[in-house]
């Protein structure tokens, strides 16, 4: 719960200059005078922090007038200072309130945070009256407002009044925000997790639009592939006529058969799972943001970004269990109980059924042998503050936040989202080169150098072909190996 202060000292001002989105201009702590106000202070990268937005958003509209949030966006990476980017990750992710871009961590300094995400509480006269370090849950929200609101209503501080706030607007089109994209050239077709949508699309390799997978409302709900309800799904894997999605908004699993039209959910609540999560029937469990998925045998390998491990459901007993990671957010090798891992996005497998995934918090690629060596074993990466933009082998090769991951033959391609570049390592050197994009965030096609990206976070190799989901351009991207050229895919009805 909140660490309550017991001499109360005034907020510390928001600085001037600093950009401001959701709002018409820059606000300070007097448009918030007679309500609870509280500062979030948050990153776009962390799970963590994208975990609490959707709950942050319930209690505002639970508290429409006496209760307000300010979003604090101080960045990790290099990539999350601009504005823009900022501005996207707002659109994405749905956040409803104000958010301030802190990039020198102006605002940061001056209440003295130390990791994100942070919460602070300011009574309705602007003063400081709570603390909380780490993500709440909404049923933890409602206690603490309601006993602050309480108070304030006892001592007649409360002013109650309607929020104003502009929302940034995402582009209309056919895509928004697609997350991963799955190629399966033998069946001649396409997956795309159309996320800001949420939604699935299947499409033929030219990218016309054969099935709508979802109803494109948020929420969670199974049935006819029309009346079915995602949240932001992400990872996606074909079986037959089988298709796995990573529902991550949902903490939840669910399964599309294409045949007959219907999509289930096989594991996960629907509820966030808090703490240790222990293993168990798969329905019945609570899962924390499955990202991305593999198969090896009968068991569906799934990246747990929200608790560093990957856990395996096993699809014929159905039971889910954490198989690699001990749910502490680092980067420590080893036997895969003891391995450490840091928000794992994306994962695949080798013809030795080999697993390889990306640790976007270590900018780290990443293997874990379960079946011969079990050995975790890092290919690139050094730590959680450490990231770049260098070609080289090993540890002399520097990512920035990847996000995806595939497999093909020798080689790992991946997707270097906030590089905004696609890159190939050979997984037996571990040689780390760029294979396309200019490092500058565009959506420019043509040769492999010049072309550009815009934060890029899922791929899949077919081939000769790379298939790119090119996230924040809302749009597939394809990568010709052959070619040597990039260009954008018509994913059109």
């Amino acid at each position: 719960m909140a660490k309550k202060y017991q001499g109360k000292v005034v907020a510390p001002e928001f600085p001037g200059g600093l950009p401001w989105l959701n709002a018409t201009g820059p606000l300070t702590l007097s448009a918030f005078s007679g309500k609870l106000l509280l500062l979030n202070f948050w990153t776009s990268s962390r799970v963590d922090c994208i975990q609490l937005v959707p709950v942050l958003r319930k209690l505002e509209q639970d508290y429409p007038e006496e209760f307000a949030v300010v979003g604090v966006h101080t960045p990790k990476f290099d990539e999350e200072r601009a504005t823009e980017n900022v501005r996207q990750a707002l659109m994405r992710y749905g956040v409803s309130h104000p958010v301030v871009n802190d990039a020198e961590r102006a605002v940061w300094q001056a209440y003295e945070v130390e990791s994100w995400p942070t919460l602070v509480f300011v009574d309705p006269l602007g003063k400081v009256v709570g603390r909380l370090e780490g993500p709440i849950t909404y049923e933890q929200g409602v206690t603490l407002i309601d006993e602050m609101l309480t108070e304030f209503r006892a001592n007649g501080t409360l002013r109650p009044s309607p929020s104003a706030i502009t929302l940034e607007q995402p582009p209309a089109g056919i895509l928004s925000y697609p997350a991963k994209v799955l190629a399966d050239p033998d069946n001649e077709r396409l997956f795309i997790a159309d996320s800001g949508h949420h939604r699935v699309l299947l499409t033929d390799m030219d990218g016309e639009v054969q099935t709508v997978i979802g109803s494109g409302v948020e929420g969670l709900a199974d049935g006819l592939l029309e009346g079915a309800k995602f949240r932001h799904p992400q990872g996606l894997l074909a079986v037959g006529d089988l298709l796995y999605v990573a529902d991550t908004g949902n903490h939840a699993i669910r399964i599309v058969d294409l045949e007959v039209g219907i999509v289930e959910t096989i594991a996960g609540t629907g509820e966030q799972g808090i703490g240790r999560v222990e293993g168990g029937a798969a329905l019945e469990v609570a899962l924390r943001s499955p990202s991305d998925l593999a198969l090896v045998g009968r068991n569906l390998h799934i990246a747990m970004a929200g608790s560093h491990q990957i856990w395996a459901l096993n699809l014929d007993t159905y039971v889910v269990q954490a198989i690699v990671g001990t749910g502490a957010e680092s980067i420590i090798d080893g036997p895969p109980e003891e391995a450490e891992l840091a928000q794992p996005s994306g994962i695949t497998t080798d013809e030795d059924d080999v697993l390889y995934f990306v640790d976007s918090e270590t900018s780290s690629i990443r293997s874990a042998d379960i079946r011969s060596a079990h050995e975790v074993t890092t290919l690139t990466g050094t730590g959680l503050f450490d990231f770049g933009d260098v070609g080289g082998e090993g540890a002399s090769a520097k990512l920035q936040h990847p996000q995806g991951i595939d497999c093909q033959d020798q080689f790992l391609y991946v997707a270097d989202t906030y590089n905004h570049k696609i890159k190939v390592i050979e997984s037996e050197t571990r040689v780390v080169a760029t294979l396309a994009g200019s490092g500058e965030a565009g959506s420019h096609d043509g040769a492999l150098g010049e072309a550009s990206f815009y934060e890029p976070g899922g791929l899949s190799a077919a081939g000769d072909l790379v298939y790119v989901a090119d996230t924040n351009n809302h749009a597939i991207r394809v990568v010709d190996l052959e070619a040597r050229e990039v260009r954008t895919l018509n994913v059109d009805f």
